[in-house]
């Protein structure tokens, strides 16, 4: 069975967008592959963050994978920082990374056109990305598009790393779903729904009353040719609440389309209301059910003492490979 491996980093509140770009996709990998799941917190603290909201958003992540479906007994659940091999095997991907690679990371690109201040844990980031993937011999990383240039640089790494010193890493392929892969901001539909983003006008939060969801979605931004169908370049707000229907009600664009294309757009709003009010609602019922049980602690130290033993046996290989420690 192949290893499937996924994080969803707890830098902000989690959104539509992350339930439907990845935990959703989670739910239906974990019957197929070998499931790995963690919290990638280390990733959160490249920008500044609140040290008590972070350790908070942390278990509320957990409680809402498992509310969202996710199964603590056909997954491996675990928190990035409570494994030290990560960032050790990270320093070592970064002595076999060029700076020309590192460079070209499209955040750090971004920030740096900006003129932002910007740590030296944000241009490596992607690096212990790979650090995250490559210690469990992942065969599949899910992500948004957006991603997909992380996982490559993982992949370089492995080859390069396997060719150095030989066989040592599974190289990794990105798992990129057909739907739903990024959703879009409803209040500025080019750009992606972000769980941290300041402002929250135009992001569903997994956590949101029904009354602002509801508000949210019937205030989203549109056009003015009130006709539904996809178009990406002259149509980004309508084709955002088509992407949002369609992979909640897993219908495909097509037949969503074809659904609507007698409604104007205040009947679209309305039914991409009602269906995400009812997806969340049943979510938040439950993650009221998790939150306070103490199933999160059980779960993470479950897979704590799963993963330890993985990393430890992959560290070490590679320690030995390139000749540090007393052998």
């Amino acid at each position: 069975m192949k290893r499937i491996l996924t994080g969803l980093k707890p830098s902000g509140e989690l959104t539509l967008g992350s339930f439907i770009g990845g935990i959703k996709q989670s739910v239906e990998y974990q019957n197929i592959y070998d499931s790995f799941i963690f919290v990638p917190d280390l990733h959160a603290i490249t920008v500044p963050q609140d040290a008590n909201l972070l350790h908070e958003r942390i278990k509320k992540n957990v409680a809402l994978y498992l509310a969202c479906g996710i199964d603590p007994n056909k997954n491996t659940i675990y928190l990035q920082s409570e494994n030290v091999y990560h960032t050790n095997l990270s320093w070592i991907l970064e002595c076999h990374t060029y700076m020309g690679e590192a460079s070209r990371m499209t955040q750090y690109k971004d920030k740096a056109s900006k003129k932002e201040n910007i740590s030296v844990g944000l241009f490596t980031y992607p690096i212990l990305m790979a650090a995250d993937i490559l210690l469990y011999d992942a065969d599949l990383v899910p992500v948004g598009i957006d991603q997909k240039q992380h996982v490559e640089l993982a992949r370089n790494l492995a080859e390069r790393f396997n060719h150095k010193y030989g066989e040592t890493f599974v190289v990794p392929e990105s798992l990129i779903p057909k739907v739903g892969a990024k959703i879009m901001d409803l209040q500025n539909p080019t750009k992606k729904m972000s769980k941290s983003d300041g402002d929250t006008k135009g992001t569903i939060l997994l956590l949101d009353k029904e009354e602002i969801i509801r508000k949210k979605i019937m205030s989203a931004v549109t056009d003015s040719e009130n006709k539904v169908y996809y178009d990406l370049e002259n149509k980004p707000g309508i084709s955002n609440l088509l992407t949002i229907y369609s992979s909640l009600s897993n219908l495909s664009i097509k037949e969503t389309e074809e659904k609507f294309k007698d409604s104007n757009y205040g009947n679209l709003k309305k039914e991409v209301a009602d269906l995400v009010t009812t997806t969340l609602l049943e979510i938040q019922k439950k993650y009221q059910e998790i939150i306070n049980s103490g199933i999160v602690d059980r779960v993470l130290e479950n897979g704590h003492k799963i993963v330890l033993k993985i990393a430890k046996k992959k560290y070490d290989s590679v320690l030995k490979k390139v000749g540090l420690g007393r052998n």
